[in-house]
């Protein structure tokens, strides 16, 4: 089924009202200008947008979300079920940023099947892309030239026996086509740039970004001014550290009874491999080494059931790592040269790269999931159980709550007439479900990783916490603060030297972005966006030795000689930026505040 593609109608941007912010434009010379986007620059004033027409076309539906992600998709299908099995009519609209849906979707990924089977008891009848079931477990703790079996028993986490090994790209599509044939609207091609906000403060619906402005930030003559997309409830489904979301959070101060989220950065591979190496259903996971004690991190292995003999790779880091001459990308590529899995790549053929943020805090970092004219579901507020590796479950299950709720609001006499409602209930009911269960039953998991003994700790821990620990309250994440304040000076660290690839089992950073088939106007402003653009030279290259270069897994940020005289500039090569929200995460001066590109922009990923 083919879905509705870019569309110019459904192109918007700021109203500037709500976006114009007062920004430092320097004086001296020494400071090049780096940000041209209007959300730090801003267009009053400007005599170039002077006799811009900055009207925008407004349309209206019950329900907006954002994100076709599993999560925004799930909520799409549960409503229009829901409005199909009472005979009521609803209209639900998804605006998604990738070019089509499902390309934009990166993960492991080992999918435990319940919530689909919720959603579509006959999705084997219906051909949901579920083709290999897991048959193998193992799990193992490296060191630099060994592997150490750990057994995995039955009701712990990473026991995978009835889940599914799958390509969440492939399964994000086939939702899509469901959710179509239900009659949702999905628009890919269509980033929300923007939360729209009634004169009481409620959310009124959002914004889809602007299209045609040029990288120093002026209109070009194919400048679009798209529209707004209102509703009653608008659900926030963007995936893990969303844009929208981060403002939501300080808006309706939905952090204040939580901790502050952590994060991880997993990196992924597809790999076609001899036949012979090729075990269909065998799940592996592996801790240690190339990381050290104090480093939250593992591995993935997956061998997938499909006509050619593949396999998913992958390697997840705790963002909460402290050296700042770490570089996940190059950890990665040092891992596939381990004894155990050198042979298992060797011969073989890579044939894909990409990379995400994903949320570790758990459920102590879950914010208030409501406010008025919206809610937020999946993995933007945050539920992925750390221990299993596994969030779609639970991402998808947050938002069929809540899209119960948003319906049963909307079916009630007393909201008829209002413009917004709050489905104050999907708290409630998110936290008598099986996901509020199961991600309290591993609440301490993450944190037990902080203590002295780090990587051995945790595991001990873990081990026990199945036999005497259940009864504990949740810890707190011990960290100290935010993952962007954990990173130590450069000269209180040490430098870590990564090997050469070699071109057969590790490869450059370069050749590697090259594989996510990601594409972006070279001709708009960088969406990854600076507050200060002085603050890279004079802060994270003098304190910590320029560590966007190394945590970005892209290749986005540079460090390069000025042109003229001594010293160095940051350039930002945003055409490389494949959506994953490490630096936004990560920067220890939090100055890099990720925005949207251009329509369409972005990887291009094929069942990652």
């Amino acid at each position: 089924m083919a879905f509705v593609r870019f569309r110019p109608a459904l192109l918007a941007g700021r109203t500037l009202h709500h976006i114009a912010k007062i920004r430092r434009w320097f004086s001296n010379d020494a400071v090049p200008r780096i940000t041209t986007h209007y959300s730090v620059v801003p267009r009053e004033g400007d005599p170039r947008w002077t006799d811009v027409d900055m009207e925008r076309y407004a349309d209206e539906a019950d329900v907006v979300i954002v994100g076709g992600g599993p999560a925004g998709l799930s909520a799409s299908i549960r409503l229009m079920q829901l409005a199909q099995e009472q005979e009521k009519e609803i209209r639900v609209m998804v605006v998604e940023k990738a070019a089509d849906i499902g390309c934009h979707t990166l993960s492991g990924a080992c999918l435990e099947p319940r919530a689909l089977q919720e959603l579509f008891p006959d999705w084997e009848e219906r051909g949901a892309p579920l083709n290999t079931p897991v048959t193998a477990d193992k799990f193992a703790l490296l060191t630099e030239r060994r592997r150490i079996d750990i057994p995995i028993l039955p009701g712990m986490p990473m026991h995978n026996h009835g889940n599914y090994i799958v390509r969440l790209g492939h399964l994000v599509r086939w939702l899509g086509e469901q959710a179509e044939e239900l009659g949702v609207e999905i628009y890919p091609g269509t980033p929300a740039s923007e939360v729209l906000y009634h004169e009481d403060g409620s959310v009124a619906g959002i914004a889809t970004s602007d299209v045609g402005i040029s990288k120093d930030g002026s209109p070009k003559d194919s400048f679009a001014r798209g529209m707004e997309l209102r509703a009653k409830c608008t659900i926030f489904a963007e995936g893990c550290h969303g844009h929208l979301a981060k403002q939501l959070f300080t808006k309706f101060n939905l952090r204040e009874k939580c901790e502050p989220q952590t994060y991880g950065i997993g990196l992924k591979e597809l790999w076609e491999i001899k036949p012979e190496n090729h075990k269909p259903g065998t799940i592996e996971h592996t801790v240690g080494w190339p990381l050290d004690k104090n480093t939250y991190g593992g591995s993935f292995l997956y061998h997938l059931n499909e006509e050619q003999p593949l396999i998913a790779l992958g390697f997840v880091i705790g963002l909460d790592y402290t050296n700042p001459y770490l570089s996940p990308f190059r950890e990665f590529q040092k891992f596939k040269h381990h004894p155990t899995i050198e042979p298992i790549l060797r011969g073989g053929t890579r044939i894909s790269y990409g990379a995400r943020a994903l949320n570790e805090g758990g459920i102590q970092c879950i914010p208030k999931l409501t406010f008025p004219g919206g809610c937020l579901v999946g993995c933007s507020p945050g539920f992925m159980n750390v221990p299993k590796i596994k969030g779609t479950h639970n991402a998808m299950k947050s938002a069929m709550v809540a899209a119960e709720c948003i319906f049963e609001a909307l079916n009630d006499d007393g909201n008829a007439d209002a413009s917004w409602i709050e489905p104050i209930k999907y708290e409630e009911k998110i936290k008598e479900s099986w996901v509020w269960k199961e991600l309290y039953s591993v609440r301490n998991v993450r944190p037990s990783f902080h203590n002295p003994l780090g990587l051995f700790g945790g595991l001990l821990y873990t081990g026990l916490f199945y036999i005497i620990g259940r009864g504990m309250e949740p810890w707190t994440l011990k960290h100290g603060g935010t993952d962007a304040v954990r990173l130590k000076s450069a000269s209180n660290s040490k430098v870590i030297t990564y090997p050469k690839p070699d071109g057969e089992i590790s490869f450059d950073l370069l050749s590697s972005v090259a594989l996510t088939g990601t594409n972006h106007d070279h001709d708009q402003p960088a969406h990854l966006t600076l507050k200060d653009d002085s603050i890279p030279v004079d802060r994270n290259f003098a304190v910590f030795d320029g560590p966007e270069g190394r945590f970005c897994p892209a290749g986005v940020y540079e460090y390069v000689p000025l042109e003229i005289g001594d010293g160095v500039r940051l350039q930002i090569n945003a055409q490389n930026c494949i959506h994953c929200k490490t630096c936004d995460i990560k920067c220890p001066s939090q100055n890099i505040n990720w925005v949207v590109p251009e329509a369409g922009g972005g990887p291009a990923y094929d069942g990652m």
